[in-house]
């Protein structure tokens, strides 16, 4: 099983900062060859909504609320956990991934 978030690279380009890296990196030739692969070997994609992935402490599962692309590190205020925000984040895309694969709105991509 391979989690991704199921990410509008439209929406990202909006960021002027980002457009240009975001229009180069070829995300959506990624996910199709991403898809096929999967398919390939008979394993499962599963795109989940990346809404709050960041912001949500893969501990304990308080929202810290916004924070701007700088903070590359922070604390839970709840339970002090310390968090990369990029690991953070991708420890709570397998938790929605794994959520949707038992059956709970299973969101698999398909080509």
């Amino acid at each position: 099983v391979i989690a991704i978030e199921d990410l509008k690279t439209k929406n990202l380009q909006k960021n002027h900062h980002l457009a240009k890296s975001i229009a180069n990196a070829s995300w959506r030739m990624f996910r199709q060859m991403l898809e096929y692969k999967c398919e390939w070997y008979g394993k499962k994609l599963i795109a989940v909504d990346p809404k709050k992935t960041s912001r949500i402490c893969s501990k304990c599962g308080y929202n810290s609320g916004t924070k701007p692309l700088e903070i590359r590190e922070w604390t839970c205020s709840k339970c002090q956990t310390k968090h990369d925000r990029d690991i953070n984040a991708a420890v709570n895309i397998l938790h929605k991934g794994s959520t949707k694969l038992n059956g709970q709105g299973l969101a698999m991509v398909t080509s």
